[in-house]
């Protein structure tokens, strides 16, 4: 298939969050009709996704934010250090948000994204820091996180990769696998198996169709209940 880019469109408007905060707000947008998978690269800064029945495009709002009370210094920094992109290629839509370079003398950036994309597309995300939400995308969700707290709401397949931060999966149609260092783990209502390989932090799983597996649990409490197939722990 012959692969082509679609740029996304921003709009922007500027704002004071607080005394030395810098903000400003973006919208992207791109047509999402056919595409298989959306892809999210970001740095540090929340970010909340809802999967929407009716859409057809994914729709991003941006607030960017620089923890510096100089405007002309915030805008220079997200001039020469933000990535903020929505591409189209071929089956594929990547969102690429993040600041390159870290702090600048005493500030830092961060990017709030809140994202709406079509349900059904299965979702990749690569995040650095801050607190994701995943709702309602009804497709296949696999997470990278470095840390802050995730939470998963209505997907099929759930495969999450998280450094810390607490983590809570609920409604998953397929299976659901999590390599977690430390944070608490709450998994419910899933119609597949769940595997977990944990560093620390309790565990709390309940109503599974089929199996659980424990591959390690390195401290924390663990309480399974409702599971319909076998359960194999390594406690």
């Amino acid at each position: 298939m012959r692969s082509f880019v679609v740029m996304a469109m921003f709009t922007a408007s500027l704002a004071h969050a607080g005394w030395n905060d810098y903000e400003e707000v973006r919208e992207l947008n791109v047509d999402a009709a056919g595409a298989s998978e959306f892809v999210i690269d970001a740095g540090a800064g929340s970010m909340v996704v809802t999967g929407d029945g009716n859409a057809s495009e994914i729709e991003v709002t941006a607030t960017i934010q620089v923890d510096t009370g100089d405007d002309k210094k915030a805008q220079e920094i997200i001039a020469d250090r933000l990535t903020l992109t929505l591409d189209r290629n071929g089956d594929s839509v990547i969102l690429k948000s993040y600041f390159d370079g870290g702090m600048w003398g005493n500030s830092s950036g961060s990017v709030k994204l809140e994202v709406v994309m079509p349900q059904g597309i299965s979702l990749q995300v690569d995040d650095g820091s801050g607190s994701i939400v995943i709702e309602d995308t009804e497709g296949d969700v696999e997470v990278e996180d470095g840390s802050g707290s995730l939470k998963v709401f209505n997907a099929g397949n759930v495969e999450i990769d998280d450094g810390s931060g607490s983590i809570e999966v609920e409604g998953a149609t397929g299976d659901i696998s999590i390599i977690d260092g430390s944070g608490s783990i709450t998994v419910s209502e899933v119609g597949g198996s769940v595997t977990i390989d944990d560093g620390s932090g309790s565990i709390n799983i309940d109503d599974v169709a089929k199996d659980v597996i424990i591959e390690d649990d390195g401290s924390g409490g663990l309480n399974v209940s409702n599971v319909r197939g076998k359960v194999e722990s390594d406690t």
